[in-house]
C-alpha cells in the first residue's frame, strides 16, 4: 500500500508498505479519504515534539471497515468509519495522561491506504456527510468541542468570539456555537474569510490588525461572555479587554506564543476565566459525532485532491491561504 512518511530533513516522502493485519481486537479498513491539520504541516516543519523519521503522518480520515479481528462484532464489516485519533487519553476525563498522544507522530497515523485500528476508536460515519466531509470532522472537531462546551460553557443567546476563523479547530467552534443559538463574531486578517463568515452567519467579522479592531468589535457586540482562540500572545490581552464580566477565554494553542504583559488587574476585577484545552476525551469523540448528527452539520471544506497531490495541500496550509479544511481523496485508489 502508499503511505505519506516523514523522512530524513523532514522531508515528505511516499513509501510502499504491506497491508497490515487486523491483531483480535483490531479491525482493517481501507482509507476513503484524509484531511490535514496544522499539526501535519508543524512536523513537516520539525517544529513538533516526538517526531520520529519514518513515521506515517494523519490524524484524520473516513474509512471502509474490512476486516474484523475474532473479538470484534462482525456487525461493523463494511461499515464506512471515522476514527478516534486519541492514543492514550488516561482513565481521568478531565485531562489527558502523561504518555498521551494522537495518531501520526509517534505513532503512525493514517495517510495511507489501509490501516488497522482498536475497534473501540471508530464510530460508524454521520450518514449526512459524504465520505470527504466525514474525513475532516475528528480532530479538529473535537478540540473544537471540548473548547467551546466543556471549558467554554457556550449557552444560547451568549455573545461568542472566534478567533482565527480560517483554521480548523476554529471552523468548527464557529459552526457549533451558530448551532447552539449563539451570537457568534469572529476575527481574521483575511477580507475573504471574513465575508465569507458572515455569509455563513457570523454577527460581525474584524480584522485583527487594524489598531481600533477592538474598539469596533466591542461597540458591536456589546461585549464578549466566551472567547475562543489558538494564537495566545500579546493578543490575549485585547481579548480580555474585549470580555463582559465574568467571561470566559478558552485557547487551544500558541501560535502567537507567551504573553509577556498578560492583563491580571483586569482579569482579577471583571473575574475573567483563561482556561487552556487540547483535543478532546474518547466520550468527548462520541459527544462531538451525536452533536454534529443532530444538527447536520457539515464541514467547511477549502478543496479536495488526489492522493498522490497531497505535497501541494501541506505548501497550500503552511501559506496559509485555506478556508476550512484540506481534503484529500482515496477514492480512485
Amino acid at each position: 500500500m502508499k503511505a505519506l512518511i516523514i523522512a530524513d530533513n523532514n522531508q515528505l516522502e511516499f513509501v510502499d508498505k504491506e497491508i497490515p493485519i487486523p491483531k483480535d481486537h483490531e479491525v482493517l479498513i481501507k482509507i476513503n479519504a484524509v484531511a490535514l491539520n496544522h499539526r501535519d504541516q508543524f512536523i513537516r516543519e520539525g517544529k513538533y515534539p516526538g517526531i520520529s523519521v519514518g513515521t506515517i503522518l494523519g490524524s484524520d480520515a473516513s474509512g471502509t471497515v474490512l476486516e474484523t479481528g475474532k473479538n470484534v462484532d462482525s456487525v461493523w464489516k463494511s461499515k464506512e468509519v471515522l476514527i478516534n485519533p486519541n492514543v492514550n487519553w488516561g482513565e481521568n476525563s478531565k485531562v489527558q495522561s502523561s504518555n498521551y498522544h494522537i495518531l501520526g507522530t509517534p505513532s503512525d497515523g493514517l495517510f495511507c491506504e489501509y490501516v488497522t485500528i482498536d475497534a473501540q476508536k471508530i464510530a460508524e460515519k454521520p450518514a449526512h456527510l459524504s465520505l470527504e466531509n466525514a474525513a475532516a470532522l475528528p480532530l479538529g472537531g473535537m478540540t473544537a468541542f471540548r473548547a467551546l462546551f466543556h471549558h467554554g460553557r457556550c449557552q444560547k443567546g451568549e455573545n461568542i468570539l472566534i478567533s482565527g476563523v480560517g483554521g480548523g479547530v476554529a471552523q468548527f467552534a464557529f459552526q457549533f456555537a451558530l448551532a447552539k443559538g449563539a451570537n457568534v463574531y469572529v476575527t481574521s486578517s483575511d477580507e475573504t474569510k471574513r465575508t465569507k463568515s458572515t455569509e455563513l452567519g457570523a454577527k460581525g467579522a474584524f480584522n485583527y490588525k487594524d489598531s481600533n479592531w477592538v474598539k469596533e468589535a466591542k461597540s458591536k457586540s456589546g461585549g464578549f461572555d466566551l472567547a475562543i482562540d489558538s494564537a495566545a500572545g500579546e493578543g490575549i490581552n485585547d481579548l480580555i479587554k474585549l470580555m463582559n464580566p465574568a467571561g470566559r477565554i478558552v485557547f487551544y494553542g500558541a501560535t502567537q506564543g507567551k504573553t509577556q504583559n498578560l492583563d491580571v488587574h483586569r482579569m482579577f476585577w471583571n473575574q475573567i476565566t483563561l482556561q487552556g484545552s487540547t483535543m478532546a476525551n474518547d466520550d468527548e469523540f462520541k459527544e462531538m459525532l451525536a452533536y454534529v448528527r443532530k444538527n447536520r452539520i457539515e464541514p467547511i471544506i477549502d478543496s479536495v485532491r488526489p492522493f498522490n497531490e497531497i505535497i501541494t495541500a501541506f505548501d497550500k496550509m503552511k501559506a496559509g491561504d485555506q478556508f476550512g479544511k484540506l481534503v484529500i481523496s482515496l477514492l480512485s485508489n
